[in-house]
């Protein structure tokens, strides 16, 4: 979604929404796949009518597979409190800051920085201050991140402990959120997931994204399209390169390999 089907003001645009209708009308099934919990993703499934019976969304990168009316589950992937502690105790020695997202409480953190204040801001939900040490041992988690300015994040993850790197499915969903999750969660097993629900082979499936935690699926997929705004990482493994998100990108790829 952000950096890829979103424009640089949050918004689908009319060029964009007009291709994803015409592909529904076709018989093609549309899937958002990111890294926002489903409530910062609502708003445009309903703008996209991808709330029927057979709609799913991948969301959590790829921690939850949900039908969109139901609320059926049918993939779930999750860190441990134990998890979460790590990860602090791991942001504190690299000297960054760290939220997670629990299943009870929603978004926490030791201390609200500006990076925690965004991601509450782009989903629309409420920040809980809390010292990860004190969850209990079976307090149900989703994932945990790090975040702080580009620079710090970048030194960061380079200077990640081995046991760090074998414990997680890690990704970089912006300059400066860093992701841990799972092992067995990214968006690749969500997509697949998804595909495998409804019957259609990777070969037919496509799919398009712009950073680091959108590896997974556009190697997956039988076609793996880069956004003109994609990271140059996420460029190199792509199959094509569409224009940016402010230049109606996803529209573009879908008109070019969808429609025309």
């Amino acid at each position: 979604m952000d950096g890829t089907l979103l424009n640089s003001q949050k918004q689908i645009s009319p060029r964009t929404q007009a291709a994803i209708q015409a592909a529904k009308d076709r018989g093609v099934r549309i899937v958002l796949s990111s890294g926002r919990p489903i409530e910062g993703m609502r708003a445009y499934l309903e703008q996209l009518g991808l709330n029927r019976e057979h709609d799913y969304v991948v969301h959590y990168n790829g921690s939850f597979v949900e039908n969109v009316l139901t609320g059926e589950i049918i993939r779930q992937q999750v860190v441990s409190a134990d998890d979460v502690k790590t990860i602090g105790r791991t942001a504190r020695e690299l000297n960054v800051n760290t939220h997670a997202f629990s299943q009870k409480l929603g978004l926490i953190t030791p201390k609200s920085t500006k990076y925690t204040r965004l991601e509450a801001e782009i989903n629309g939900i409420d920040i809980h201050e809390i010292d990860f040490e004190t969850l209990a041992d079976d307090h149900p988690m989703i994932k945990a991140m790090i975040v702080d300015e580009p620079e710090k994040l970048a030194q960061a993850y380079q200077n990640l402990p081995a046991a760090i790197i074998e414990r997680f499915t890690i990704v970089q969903s912006a300059p400066y959120f860093l992701e841990f999750l799972n092992p067995q969660s990214n968006k690749g097993f969500g997509i697949q997931a998804v595909a495998e629900r409804l019957g259609i082979p990777a070969a037919l499936v496509m799919c398009i994204g712009d950073a680091e935690n959108d590896h997974h699926m556009l190697e997956y997929a039988g076609l793996g399209i880069a956004m003109g705004n994609a990271m140059p990482q996420t460029k190199a493994i792509a199959d094509d390169i569409t224009a940016s998100n402010d230049e109606d990108g996803v529209a573009q790829a879908i008109e070019k390999y969808v429609l025309g």
